[in-house]
């Protein structure tokens, strides 16, 4: 039985609605105490990023020791295992790219990390001049004094268009710095002893080819909706020693990678494809100048070594192996696939065909003037 004090005490617990106030939904209920934030390296996400860089450090090592394995010991390896002659001068050219072609890719390697790192992207939005036009010779020249290969290249461009430069111009440095660089024209005249000509016929040829490329972005590309505005690789607030040591790790691997590859496909098309094959070619100008350029998509070299895999390519003449370095840093099947997924694809179907053509009717041009 209900006493009349229970009553009471139950209705004035009740809140009565008052009814001069306008209808509406029931206030929320207030919050309770926030759960405590998990701290870095808590969840699963963090979890994820600490093994990464561990995964990242133990292949970067692995394939530190197999590439100086390689060039210190490959040659008396296979010596030591194989007899036949084909094997032989295979083994021998193998290692002799490799090893002639290392010291320039570390270099250049460690340059790019550092100009990734250390050199902020509103230098160049502040270098170049405001005209566009003018803006595209001015960053297509600024490759001979700004070193990176061309897997950094991609992400230098992607964070100066986030800073405001203009897109003819970034890709004109996306083109020309890893074409034409220090580390690249010095490798280049290593590879070539005595034939100089080589060498300027190299930086005329990219240095043109990037400058084309950015006009002709002008005149087609601007203001479209095919090229998809990059995100920064980076986070934001990443300290610069950790930019550098990542970006050197991520070039390293995949530039030492390609480089292995390159060097072993160059030396079976001299071991195993049939001189006369490789003289039927090289016999033509044209077909040897499309031919070298397909090879130089397929294999993708870095920059910094493409010159000693050219000057192994002995059968053919300097204008096809110049044909096969000026179109490997700018378009191969490595930087189709950074360019799709940086840029976006509809940008990489149009951009790398047109780079090729230009390339290769650049190398015809320049060959038949300076070689």
């Amino acid at each position: 039985m209900t006493t009349p004090e229970a009553t009471e005490e139950r209705d004035s617990a009740v809140p009565t609605a008052d009814p001069a106030a306008p209808p509406g939904p029931p206030p929320a209920p207030s919050p309770g105490p926030a759960a405590p934030d998990d701290g870095p390296g808590e969840g699963p996400a963090s979890a994820r990023e600490d093994k990464e860089p561990a995964g990242s450090s133990i292949a970067f090592t692995l394939t530190l020791v197999v590439l100086v394995g390689l060039a210190l010991f490959g040659r008396k390896i296979f010596a030591g295992l194989f007899t036949d002659d084909g094997v032989r001068t295979w083994a021998t050219m193998f290692v002799g790219v490799t090893v002639q072609a290392m010291p320039f890719l570390v270099l250049g390697v460690l340059l790019s990390a550092a100009l990734t790192a250390f050199v902020p992207a509103s230098f160049f939005a502040k270098a170049l001049p405001k005209h566009p036009a003018l803006a595209v010779p001015v960053a297509s020249m600024s490759g001979v004094v700004l070193p990176g290969c061309e897997c950094a290249s991609v992400p230098v461009s992607a964070a100066l268009m986030n800073r405001g430069v203009t897109p003819a111009a970034a890709i004109a440095f996306l083109l020309s710095a890893p074409a034409i660089n220090p580390v690249v024209l010095a490798s280049t005249a290593v590879a070539f002893p005595g034939q100089p000509k080589v060498v300027v016929a190299r930086a005329v040829t990219s240095l043109a080819v990037s400058m084309m490329l950015g006009w002709l972005w002008l005149l087609t590309g601007k203001g479209s909706s095919w090229l998809k505005m990059p995100k920064n690789r980076h986070a934001e607030g990443t300290g610069k020693l950790e930019v550098f040591r990542s970006s050197m790790l991520h070039d390293f691997l995949h530039a030492g990678g390609f480089l292995v590859v390159g060097a072993a496909a160059a030396a079976t098309l001299n071991v195993v494809v049939p001189r006369q094959w490789l003289d039927h070619v090289a016999g033509n100008l044209l077909v040897s100048v499309v031919v070298l350029g397909l090879l130089a998509v397929l294999l993708a070299i870095c920059s910094e070594a493409d010159a000693f895999v050219a000057a192994s390519l002995t059968q053919f003449s300097l204008t096809a192996r110049l044909a096969f370095m000026v179109v490997g840093p700018i378009v191969d099947v490595k930087l189709i696939a950074l360019q799709t997924g940086t840029f976006g694809p509809k940008f990489a179907a149009r951009f790398a065909p047109a780079t090729f053509v230009v390339a290769i009717l650049s190398s015809l041009l320049v060959g038949w003037w300076l070689l």
